[in-house]
């Protein structure tokens, strides 16, 4: 499994290349690869893919940053992230981040109290973290505008998840020759491409669906939350 390696001194996030959105995190590199064998069988169930043998991982790029890494700041562009993209490969990732908002809502609309929560309040670097399934929607929700803008394309955080990411792609599709991927730079003098793009949906819909079923398991019970991603 090929990964890339984004760290803050031991701070470890460990990202598989080729399994896009499909992230550990840990204390140090070895914990990050130890978790890594579990997300992998995780995703590829989500995903409704094959198993495969996981026979360890290859780091193929390594990124010292100075961001939050535990608080899964990153700011990481894979080498691979600046290839062109062909129709097909488009379709297919495009597909996979649609139907991970459309999960996500789907999680979002079987907890049964939207504002309720068994989670303490926790601040972190960019204020208090999401703790209610309404709070979590809505931060991950609210990255649309955020993600497309970083590659100029309009879009908006009205309506469902899925909708208004629906709607960016719908943008982004009239931009001309937009499958040849240039890398640009965004807010903060980071890089930004589509391929960047299509993988931070993927990586933050987990994030925030795992916290979301953790804490929606614990506030309510694991017979009433179904693990539509799952964990």
């Amino acid at each position: 499994m090929r990964c890339v390696w984004e760290h803050n001194g031991n701070d470890t996030l460990l990202y598989s290349v080729d399994l896009v959105g499909a992230y550990t995190r840990g204390e140090n590199l070895t914990e990050a690869i130890d978790k890594m064998r579990a997300e992998v069988n995780a995703y590829l169930l989500w995903a409704e893919k094959a198993q495969i043998t996981f026979n360890g991982i290859e780091i193929v790029q390594d990124k010292e940053c100075s961001l939050h890494i535990a608080d899964a700041d990153s700011d990481v562009i894979f080498n691979s992230e600046r290839d062109c993209l062909t129709l097909e490969e488009y379709r297919e990732l495009k597909a996979l981040v649609m139907k991970s908002a459309h999960d996500f809502h789907r999680l979002y609309c079987a907890i049964p109290d939207k504002n309720r929560s068994c989670l303490p309040r926790r601040k972190t670097f960019y204020g208090y973290v999401p703790r209610t399934a309404r709070e979590m929607y809505d931060h991950t929700k609210c990255v649309n505008t955020y993600y497309f803008g970083e590659i100029d394309v309009n879009a908006d955080n009205e309506g469902t998840i899925f909708n208004c990411r629906a709607r960016g792609f719908e943008q982004l599709e009239k931009v001309e020759n937009f499958l040849a991927n240039p890398v640009v730079e965004g807010s903060y003098g980071e890089l930004w491409s589509l391929r960047k793009v299509l993988r931070r949906f993927l990586w933050h819909d987990r994030i925030h669906a795992k916290a979301m079923y953790r804490m929606a398991v614990k506030t309510f019970g694991e017979q009433t939350i179904p693990n539509i991603f799952c964990f």
